[in-house]
């Protein structure tokens, strides 16, 4: 005969083990995975730049600060920084003069594939697109950079002759390419926009 000390702890146990076989039965739990934001951005809407600059281009309204600046205290070489702060973002074009000699053009497109060059370390991929506009005298390529990089797209263009413009993409943050994709694709259109209307001067 079973003594009520020793029933109460039975009871215990057949009461435990149920609890524990009816969580046993239910589904795994599996950790949610890091969600990003789903961004939508206006259309964008372009003007024509007003800059004392040896080429002309259109630029999107949503770029609110235009800095630019001259880097050799002569007409030869300029930058300028393109900023989006509402996507965190800012283009940075650098313009250099070829002065009609083979030599500097050689080492201005070094340098321009030099900084692509830079990321294959971390790139899953670096899709290439070949632009050419022989109307305008624009010659160049665009650079898709995926993976957590620093600089996302890169762009050349020039006449080969006088004019030497590169262009490449940062944004404020630590790159990581899932959450600034969709802000990335934003701004290499507005990058292949740049290619698309630059006019020599």
């Amino acid at each position: 005969m079973i003594k009520k000390s020793q029933n109460k702890y039975v009871f215990k146990i057949i009461t435990l083990s149920m609890v524990f076989g009816f969580v046993a039965c239910g589904e795994d739990y599996v950790p949610k995975p890091k969600a990003y934001l789903r961004l939508e951005y206006p259309k964008a809407d372009y003007t024509k730049s007003q800059l004392d600059l040896p080429f002309s281009f259109e630029m999107n309204k949503l770029a609110t600060k235009i800095k630019s600046k001259n880097l050799s205290g002569t007409t030869t070489s300029y930058g300028l920084d393109i900023e989006y702060p509402t996507l965190k973002g800012t283009i940075f074009l650098t313009y250099k003069a070829i002065d009609n000699k083979k030599e500097n053009f050689m080492l201005f497109l070094k340098d321009a594939e030099n900084l692509t060059q830079k990321h294959m370390i971390k790139a899953d991929e670096i899709p290439v697109t070949v632009y050419e506009n022989k109307e305008k005298r624009v010659y160049g390529l665009f650079s898709e950079v995926k993976g957590d990089v620093a600089s996302p797209a890169q762009f050349y263009i020039t006449d080969s002759i006088n004019h030497f413009l590169t262009g490449s993409l940062y944004f404020y943050a630590k790159p990581n390419y899932d959450s600034i994709l969709p802000a990335a694709n934003y701004l290499q259109k507005d990058m292949k926009h740049i290619m698309e209307t630059v006019e020599w001067k």
